[in-house]
Protein backbone atom coordinates (compact mmCIF):
# COMPACT_ATOMS: atom_id res chain seq x y z
CA UNK A 1 0.00 0.00 0.00
CA UNK A 2 2.76 2.19 0.90
CA UNK A 3 4.37 1.60 -2.82
CA UNK A 4 1.26 2.40 -4.47
CA UNK A 5 0.61 5.75 -2.24
CA UNK A 6 4.40 6.66 -2.87
CA UNK A 7 3.55 6.15 -6.57
CA UNK A 8 0.40 8.06 -6.84
CA UNK A 9 1.50 11.19 -4.86
CA UNK A 10 4.17 11.10 -7.20
CA UNK A 11 2.39 10.54 -10.50
CA UNK A 12 0.08 13.81 -9.76
CA UNK A 13 3.13 15.99 -8.08
CA UNK A 14 4.44 17.09 -11.10
CA UNK A 15 5.91 20.47 -12.87
CA UNK A 16 1.92 21.53 -13.35
CA UNK A 17 2.05 21.73 -9.10
CA UNK A 18 4.42 24.35 -9.63
CA UNK A 19 2.05 26.20 -12.36
CA UNK A 20 -0.89 26.51 -10.00
CA UNK A 21 -0.45 30.27 -8.79
CA UNK A 22 -0.18 31.37 -12.20
CA UNK A 23 -2.94 29.15 -12.77
CA UNK A 24 -4.92 30.86 -10.23
CA UNK A 25 -3.88 34.01 -11.80
CA UNK A 26 -6.04 33.12 -14.56
CA UNK A 27 -9.27 32.49 -12.83
CA UNK A 28 -9.17 34.99 -9.80
CA UNK A 29 -8.45 34.93 -6.27
CA UNK A 30 -12.03 33.29 -5.34
CA UNK A 31 -12.68 31.36 -8.50
CA UNK A 32 -9.69 29.90 -8.76
CA UNK A 33 -9.55 27.34 -5.66
CA UNK A 34 -13.38 26.68 -5.87
CA UNK A 35 -12.87 25.54 -9.35
CA UNK A 36 -9.87 23.31 -8.62
CA UNK A 37 -11.53 21.90 -5.81
CA UNK A 38 -14.32 20.85 -8.18
CA UNK A 39 -11.64 19.36 -11.31
CA UNK A 40 -10.11 17.75 -8.31
CA UNK A 41 -13.47 15.89 -6.90
CA UNK A 42 -14.03 15.42 -10.73
CA UNK A 43 -11.12 14.11 -11.63
CA UNK A 44 -10.89 11.63 -8.40
CA UNK A 45 -14.81 10.29 -9.03
CA UNK A 46 -13.80 9.21 -12.98
CA UNK A 47 -10.48 7.57 -11.71
CA UNK A 48 -12.91 5.60 -9.50
CA UNK A 49 -15.73 4.93 -12.53
CA UNK A 50 -12.35 3.60 -14.28
CA UNK A 51 -11.58 0.96 -12.03
CA UNK A 52 -15.52 -0.22 -11.38
CA UNK A 53 -15.48 -0.50 -14.79
CA UNK A 54 -12.37 -2.67 -14.95
CA UNK A 55 -13.19 -4.28 -12.65
CA UNK A 56 -16.98 -4.98 -14.02
CA UNK A 57 -15.38 -6.12 -17.43
CA UNK A 58 -13.04 -8.14 -15.66
CA UNK A 59 -15.22 -10.33 -13.91
CA UNK A 60 -17.42 -10.92 -16.50
CA UNK A 61 -14.59 -11.79 -19.14
CA UNK A 62 -13.14 -13.82 -16.17
CA UNK A 63 -9.96 -11.96 -16.56
CA UNK A 64 -7.17 -11.10 -13.75
CA UNK A 65 -6.01 -7.71 -15.40
CA UNK A 66 -7.63 -5.05 -17.68
CA UNK A 67 -6.53 -2.20 -19.14
CA UNK A 68 -7.90 1.32 -20.40
CA UNK A 69 -7.73 0.58 -23.80
CA UNK A 70 -9.11 -2.97 -23.28
CA UNK A 71 -11.80 -1.52 -21.02
CA UNK A 72 -13.23 0.45 -23.99
CA UNK A 73 -12.74 -2.26 -26.47
CA UNK A 74 -15.02 -4.51 -23.95
CA UNK A 75 -17.18 -2.37 -23.27
CA UNK A 76 -18.14 -1.24 -26.21
CA UNK A 77 -18.54 -5.25 -27.39
CA UNK A 78 -21.29 -5.68 -25.26
CA UNK A 79 -23.35 -2.52 -26.33
CA UNK A 80 -26.27 -2.57 -27.73
CA UNK A 81 -25.71 -0.55 -30.39
CA UNK A 82 -24.06 -3.04 -33.57
CA UNK A 83 -21.81 -0.38 -35.54
CA UNK A 84 -20.30 0.42 -31.90
CA UNK A 85 -19.82 -3.59 -31.78
CA UNK A 86 -18.09 -4.06 -35.24
CA UNK A 87 -15.83 -1.60 -34.57
CA UNK A 88 -14.84 -1.80 -30.91
CA UNK A 89 -11.15 -2.19 -31.46
CA UNK A 90 -11.21 1.57 -32.48
CA UNK A 91 -12.25 1.96 -28.75
CA UNK A 92 -8.62 0.43 -27.60
CA UNK A 93 -6.68 2.43 -30.38
CA UNK A 94 -8.14 5.72 -29.34
CA UNK A 95 -7.71 5.33 -25.70
CA UNK A 96 -4.09 4.16 -26.74
CA UNK A 97 -3.05 6.92 -28.54
CA UNK A 98 -4.53 9.20 -26.32
CA UNK A 99 -2.28 7.87 -23.18
CA UNK A 100 0.63 7.49 -25.54
CA UNK A 101 0.07 11.29 -26.31
CA UNK A 102 -0.69 12.61 -22.71
CA UNK A 103 2.25 10.67 -21.06
CA UNK A 104 4.91 11.29 -23.90
CA UNK A 105 3.37 15.39 -23.20
CA UNK A 106 4.11 15.26 -19.86
CA UNK A 107 7.83 13.73 -20.56
CA UNK A 108 8.27 16.61 -22.83
CA UNK A 109 7.35 19.08 -20.71
CA UNK A 110 9.83 17.67 -17.94
CA UNK A 111 12.35 18.21 -20.14
CA UNK A 112 11.83 21.82 -20.68
CA UNK A 113 11.49 22.15 -17.12
CA UNK A 114 14.54 20.53 -16.17
CA UNK A 115 16.40 22.62 -18.62
CA UNK A 116 14.97 25.81 -17.76
CA UNK A 117 16.70 25.21 -14.46
CA UNK A 118 19.83 24.03 -14.85
CA UNK A 119 20.30 26.83 -16.94
CA UNK A 120 19.16 29.30 -14.28
CA UNK A 121 20.86 27.52 -11.54
CA UNK A 122 24.27 27.30 -13.91
CA UNK A 123 24.40 30.87 -15.08
CA UNK A 124 22.71 33.02 -12.62
CA UNK A 125 25.50 31.27 -9.90
CA UNK A 126 27.86 34.24 -10.20
CA UNK A 127 25.24 36.48 -9.47
CA UNK A 128 23.72 34.16 -6.33
CA UNK A 129 24.33 35.80 -3.31
CA UNK A 130 23.73 33.65 0.25
CA UNK A 131 21.42 36.27 1.53
CA UNK A 132 17.62 36.00 0.75
CA UNK A 133 16.48 38.72 -0.81
CA UNK A 134 13.19 39.30 -2.71
CA UNK A 135 13.95 39.47 -6.86
CA UNK A 136 14.71 42.46 -8.76
CA UNK A 137 14.96 42.76 -12.55
CA UNK A 138 18.21 42.22 -14.67
CA UNK A 139 18.71 40.81 -18.05
CA UNK A 140 21.38 38.23 -18.63
CA UNK A 141 22.53 37.34 -22.10
CA UNK A 142 22.33 33.26 -21.93
CA UNK A 143 25.76 31.85 -21.93
CA UNK A 144 24.53 28.57 -23.40
CA UNK A 145 20.94 27.53 -25.39
CA UNK A 146 18.44 25.86 -23.30
CA UNK A 147 18.34 23.35 -25.66
CA UNK A 148 22.30 22.51 -25.04
CA UNK A 149 20.72 21.67 -21.48
CA UNK A 150 18.08 18.79 -22.83
CA UNK A 151 20.76 17.58 -24.95
CA UNK A 152 22.94 16.85 -21.47
CA UNK A 153 20.01 15.46 -19.62
CA UNK A 154 19.15 13.10 -22.66
CA UNK A 155 21.46 10.37 -22.30
CA UNK A 156 20.75 9.96 -18.73
CA UNK A 157 17.11 9.72 -18.56
CA UNK A 158 17.45 7.39 -21.72
CA UNK A 159 19.33 4.77 -18.44
CA UNK A 160 17.15 5.65 -16.72
CA UNK A 161 14.10 4.78 -18.38
CA UNK A 162 15.63 1.40 -19.59
CA UNK A 163 14.31 0.13 -15.62
CA UNK A 164 10.91 -1.91 -16.66
CA UNK A 165 9.83 -2.62 -13.16
CA UNK A 166 7.30 -0.30 -11.15
CA UNK A 167 8.81 -1.77 -7.97
CA UNK A 168 12.60 -1.48 -8.49
CA UNK A 169 10.93 2.26 -9.85
CA UNK A 170 9.57 2.66 -6.51
CA UNK A 171 13.08 2.79 -5.41
CA UNK A 172 13.72 6.22 -7.11
CA UNK A 173 9.70 7.56 -6.64
CA UNK A 174 10.59 7.37 -2.89
CA UNK A 175 13.62 9.24 -3.58
CA UNK A 176 12.06 11.54 -5.95
CA UNK A 177 8.86 11.95 -3.14
CA UNK A 178 11.74 13.14 -0.30
CA UNK A 179 13.23 15.53 -2.98
CA UNK A 180 9.82 17.14 -3.95
CA UNK A 181 9.01 17.29 -0.30
CA UNK A 182 11.98 19.24 0.73
CA UNK A 183 11.52 21.81 -1.78
CA UNK A 184 7.73 22.08 -1.05
CA UNK A 185 8.93 22.76 2.51
CA UNK A 186 11.15 25.64 1.76
CA UNK A 187 8.84 27.17 -0.92
CA UNK A 188 6.23 27.50 1.65
CA UNK A 189 8.10 28.87 3.91
CA UNK A 190 8.54 31.61 1.94
CA UNK A 191 5.01 32.53 0.17
CA UNK A 192 3.77 32.66 3.49
CA UNK A 193 5.84 35.08 4.57
CA UNK A 194 4.53 38.87 4.23
CA UNK A 195 1.34 37.58 1.98
CA UNK A 196 -0.15 41.33 1.26
CA UNK A 197 -3.93 42.00 1.36
CA UNK A 198 -5.74 39.91 -0.98
CA UNK A 199 -8.65 41.84 -1.30
CA UNK A 200 -6.84 43.78 -4.24
CA UNK A 201 -6.62 41.05 -6.35
CA UNK A 202 -9.49 39.98 -8.63
CA UNK A 203 -12.06 37.55 -7.82
CA UNK A 204 -12.65 36.39 -11.29
CA UNK A 205 -10.69 36.86 -14.34
CA UNK A 206 -11.55 36.93 -18.12
CA UNK A 207 -13.23 33.73 -19.53
CA UNK A 208 -9.73 33.51 -22.00
CA UNK A 209 -7.55 33.29 -19.33
CA UNK A 210 -9.94 30.65 -17.29
CA UNK A 211 -9.82 28.35 -20.18
CA UNK A 212 -5.58 28.82 -19.49
CA UNK A 213 -6.39 27.51 -15.95
CA UNK A 214 -8.31 24.53 -17.12
CA UNK A 215 -5.50 23.32 -18.88
CA UNK A 216 -3.45 23.71 -16.64
CA UNK A 217 -5.14 22.47 -13.57
CA UNK A 218 -6.40 19.60 -15.89
CA UNK A 219 -2.80 18.72 -16.17
CA UNK A 220 -2.03 19.05 -12.79
CA UNK A 221 -3.75 15.78 -11.69
CA UNK A 222 -1.30 13.52 -14.01
CA UNK A 223 -1.91 10.24 -12.75
CA UNK A 224 -4.89 9.11 -14.54
CA UNK A 225 -2.80 6.96 -17.07
CA UNK A 226 -1.35 4.85 -14.09
CA UNK A 227 -4.46 4.46 -12.14
CA UNK A 228 -4.89 0.72 -13.37
CA UNK A 229 -1.52 -0.06 -13.69
CA UNK A 230 -0.58 0.91 -10.12
CA UNK A 231 -3.81 -1.07 -9.32
CA UNK A 232 -2.31 -4.17 -10.87
CA UNK A 233 1.07 -4.29 -9.66
CA UNK A 234 -0.36 -4.48 -6.15
CA UNK A 235 -0.42 -7.49 -3.98
CA UNK A 236 -3.87 -6.98 -2.74
CA UNK A 237 -5.61 -4.99 -5.56
CA UNK A 238 -9.01 -4.43 -3.57
CA UNK A 239 -7.06 -1.89 -1.19
CA UNK A 240 -6.29 0.39 -3.70
CA UNK A 241 -9.79 2.34 -3.84
CA UNK A 242 -8.80 3.70 -0.34
CA UNK A 243 -4.81 4.81 -1.45
CA UNK A 244 -6.71 6.80 -4.34
CA UNK A 245 -9.39 8.40 -1.98
CA UNK A 246 -6.26 8.82 0.57
CA UNK A 247 -3.60 10.19 -2.16
CA UNK A 248 -6.29 11.84 -4.16
CA UNK A 249 -7.32 14.01 -1.04
CA UNK A 250 -3.99 15.28 -0.35
CA UNK A 251 -2.85 16.22 -3.58
CA UNK A 252 -5.94 18.15 -4.00
CA UNK A 253 -5.21 20.30 -0.73
CA UNK A 254 -2.17 20.80 -1.80
CA UNK A 255 -2.30 22.04 -5.16
CA UNK A 256 -5.09 24.61 -3.33
CA UNK A 257 -2.60 25.52 -0.76
CA UNK A 258 0.21 26.18 -3.14
CA UNK A 259 -1.77 27.98 -5.57
CA UNK A 260 -3.64 30.05 -3.56
CA UNK A 261 -1.08 31.41 -1.26
CA UNK A 262 1.23 31.95 -4.08
CA UNK A 263 -1.00 33.66 -6.29
CA UNK A 264 -1.36 35.73 -2.92
CA UNK A 265 2.10 36.45 -2.22
CA UNK A 266 3.21 36.95 -5.47
CA UNK A 267 0.22 38.96 -7.31
CA UNK A 268 0.20 40.25 -10.99
CA UNK A 269 4.23 39.41 -10.50
CA UNK A 270 3.35 35.94 -10.27
CA UNK A 271 5.20 33.35 -13.30
CA UNK A 272 4.84 30.38 -15.47
CA UNK A 273 6.62 28.37 -12.64
CA UNK A 274 6.37 29.17 -8.51
CA UNK A 275 10.30 28.91 -8.90
CA UNK A 276 10.70 31.67 -10.94
CA UNK A 277 9.32 33.84 -8.03
CA UNK A 278 11.76 32.94 -5.23
CA UNK A 279 15.04 34.70 -4.57
CA UNK A 280 18.21 34.36 -5.77
CA UNK A 281 20.40 33.01 -3.42
CA UNK A 282 21.86 29.18 -2.72
CA UNK A 283 19.25 28.25 -0.17
CA UNK A 284 16.23 28.70 -2.85
CA UNK A 285 18.51 27.79 -6.11
CA UNK A 286 18.59 24.32 -3.84
CA UNK A 287 14.52 24.33 -4.39
CA UNK A 288 14.99 24.37 -7.98
CA UNK A 289 17.75 21.48 -7.84
CA UNK A 290 15.99 19.67 -5.25
CA UNK A 291 12.75 19.80 -7.25
CA UNK A 292 14.19 18.81 -10.74
CA UNK A 293 15.75 16.00 -9.14
CA UNK A 294 12.33 14.91 -8.12
CA UNK A 295 10.87 15.33 -11.94
CA UNK A 296 13.67 13.62 -13.28
CA UNK A 297 12.89 10.26 -11.82
CA UNK A 298 9.05 11.27 -12.62
CA UNK A 299 9.64 10.97 -15.93
CA UNK A 300 10.58 7.22 -15.87
CA UNK A 301 7.02 6.31 -14.22
CA UNK A 302 5.25 8.82 -16.55
CA UNK A 303 6.83 6.95 -19.70
CA UNK A 304 6.19 3.51 -17.89
CA UNK A 305 2.65 3.90 -19.42
CA UNK A 306 3.05 4.66 -23.33
CA UNK A 307 6.06 1.68 -23.26
CA UNK A 308 4.14 -0.29 -21.93
CA UNK A 309 1.86 0.10 -25.45
CA UNK A 310 4.39 0.48 -27.79
CA UNK A 311 6.87 -2.07 -27.06
CA UNK A 312 5.09 -5.08 -26.70
CA UNK A 313 3.78 -4.20 -30.21
CA UNK A 314 7.18 -3.77 -31.36
CA UNK A 315 8.84 -6.74 -29.85
CA UNK A 316 6.48 -8.92 -31.43
CA UNK A 317 7.46 -8.17 -35.05
CA UNK A 318 10.43 -9.41 -34.30
CA UNK A 319 12.01 -12.85 -33.37
CA UNK A 320 13.29 -13.54 -30.05
CA UNK A 321 16.86 -12.77 -30.27
CA UNK A 322 16.18 -9.39 -31.46
CA UNK A 323 13.70 -8.84 -28.55
CA UNK A 324 16.39 -7.30 -25.84
CA UNK A 325 17.37 -5.03 -28.89
CA UNK A 326 14.14 -3.74 -29.70
CA UNK A 327 12.85 -2.74 -26.41
CA UNK A 328 15.95 -0.53 -26.03
CA UNK A 329 15.58 1.06 -29.36
CA UNK A 330 12.32 1.73 -28.61
CA UNK A 331 13.02 3.39 -25.60
CA UNK A 332 15.21 5.54 -26.73
CA UNK A 333 13.58 6.66 -29.32
CA UNK A 334 10.67 7.53 -27.28
CA UNK A 335 12.74 9.21 -25.13
CA UNK A 336 14.71 11.01 -27.92
CA UNK A 337 11.05 12.15 -29.71
CA UNK A 338 10.07 13.79 -26.30
CA UNK A 339 13.69 15.78 -25.90
CA UNK A 340 13.05 17.18 -29.54
CA UNK A 341 9.40 17.89 -28.85
CA UNK A 342 10.68 19.93 -26.04
CA UNK A 343 13.34 21.70 -28.11
CA UNK A 344 10.60 22.68 -30.71
CA UNK A 345 8.29 24.37 -28.10
CA UNK A 346 9.09 26.91 -26.57
CA UNK A 347 6.36 28.23 -24.22
CA UNK A 348 6.13 26.16 -21.30
CA UNK A 349 2.99 27.07 -19.68
CA UNK A 350 1.21 27.12 -22.83
CA UNK A 351 2.39 23.21 -23.55
CA UNK A 352 0.70 22.67 -20.15
CA UNK A 353 -2.04 23.55 -21.17
CA UNK A 354 -2.33 22.59 -24.60
CA UNK A 355 -1.20 18.69 -23.39
CA UNK A 356 -3.90 18.80 -21.02
CA UNK A 357 -6.87 20.60 -23.24
CA UNK A 358 -6.42 17.87 -26.03
CA UNK A 359 -5.66 14.88 -24.77
CA UNK A 360 -5.30 14.93 -20.78
CA UNK A 361 -9.39 16.18 -20.50
CA UNK A 362 -10.30 13.26 -22.79
CA UNK A 363 -8.75 10.96 -20.62
CA UNK A 364 -9.76 11.90 -17.18
CA UNK A 365 -12.90 13.68 -18.08
CA UNK A 366 -14.52 12.75 -21.15
CA UNK A 367 -14.10 8.81 -21.41
CA UNK A 368 -14.90 7.40 -18.06
CA UNK A 369 -18.02 8.63 -17.91
CA UNK A 370 -18.79 7.02 -21.38
CA UNK A 371 -16.98 4.03 -20.63
CA UNK A 372 -19.52 3.94 -17.36
CA UNK A 373 -22.69 4.67 -19.75
CA UNK A 374 -21.29 1.99 -22.12
CA UNK A 375 -20.48 -0.49 -19.92
CA UNK A 376 -23.94 -0.40 -17.21
CA UNK A 377 -26.36 0.81 -19.41
CA UNK A 378 -27.65 -2.73 -20.09
CA UNK A 379 -28.21 -3.04 -16.07
CA UNK A 380 -30.82 -0.57 -15.66
CA UNK A 381 -28.45 2.48 -14.49
CA UNK A 382 -30.42 5.26 -12.69
CA UNK A 383 -31.56 8.78 -14.39
CA UNK A 384 -28.90 10.35 -11.79
CA UNK A 385 -25.95 8.67 -12.75
CA UNK A 386 -26.88 8.97 -16.34
CA UNK A 387 -27.23 12.82 -16.10
CA UNK A 388 -24.23 13.02 -13.80
CA UNK A 389 -21.84 11.11 -16.57
CA UNK A 390 -23.16 13.35 -19.56
CA UNK A 391 -22.48 16.50 -17.69
CA UNK A 392 -19.12 15.45 -17.12
CA UNK A 393 -18.56 14.63 -20.22
CA UNK A 394 -19.91 17.94 -21.85
CA UNK A 395 -17.58 19.74 -19.53
CA UNK A 396 -14.87 18.10 -20.67
CA UNK A 397 -15.53 17.90 -24.14
CA UNK A 398 -15.90 21.87 -23.94
CA UNK A 399 -13.09 22.29 -21.94
CA UNK A 400 -10.93 20.50 -24.87
CA UNK A 401 -12.46 21.99 -27.39
CA UNK A 402 -11.95 26.01 -25.89
CA UNK A 403 -8.66 25.07 -24.12
CA UNK A 404 -7.11 24.21 -26.85
CA UNK A 405 -8.60 26.85 -29.41
CA UNK A 406 -6.85 29.24 -26.36
CA UNK A 407 -3.52 27.69 -26.17
CA UNK A 408 -3.15 27.74 -29.79
CA UNK A 409 -4.13 31.38 -29.79
CA UNK A 410 -1.83 32.35 -27.30
CA UNK A 411 1.04 29.89 -28.65
CA UNK A 412 0.98 31.36 -32.12
CA UNK A 413 1.60 34.74 -30.65
CA UNK A 414 5.13 36.36 -30.78
CA UNK A 415 6.59 35.14 -27.60
CA UNK A 416 6.72 38.75 -25.66
CA UNK A 417 3.38 38.95 -25.79
CA UNK A 418 3.08 37.07 -22.19
CA UNK A 419 6.32 37.23 -20.76
CA UNK A 420 4.75 37.20 -17.21
CA UNK A 421 3.11 33.69 -18.00
CA UNK A 422 6.22 32.40 -19.98
CA UNK A 423 10.11 31.20 -19.22
CA UNK A 424 11.10 33.01 -22.00
CA UNK A 425 13.41 30.10 -22.96
CA UNK A 426 13.96 31.05 -26.50
CA UNK A 427 14.59 35.38 -26.21
CA UNK A 428 17.95 36.30 -27.19
CA UNK A 429 17.84 37.40 -23.84
CA UNK A 430 16.92 35.51 -20.74
CA UNK A 431 15.24 37.90 -18.34
CA UNK A 432 15.60 36.85 -15.21
CA UNK A 433 14.30 37.63 -11.52
CA UNK A 434 16.69 38.89 -8.96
Amino acid sequence: MMQTLIHLLKCNIGTGLLGLPLAMKNAGILVGPISLLVIGIITAHCMVILLNCANHLSQRLQKTFVNYGEAMMYSLESCPNAWLRTHSVWGRYTVSFLLIVTQLGFCSVYFMFMADNLQQLVEEAPVTSNTCQPRKMLVLTPILDVRFYMLTILPFLVLLVFIQNLKVLSVFSTLANITTLGSMVLIFEYIMQEIPDPSNLPLMASWENFLLFFGTAVFTFEGVGMVLPLKNQMKHPQQFAFVLYLGMTLVTILFICLGSFGYMRFGSNTQASITLNLPNCWLYQLVKLMYSIGIFFTYALQFHVPAEIIIPFVVSQVSESWTLFADLSVRTALVCLTCFSAILIPRLDLVISLVSSVSSSALALIIPPLLELITFYPEDMSCVTIAKDIMISIVGLLGCIFGTYQALYELIQPINRSTANSTDVYSPHYLFLF
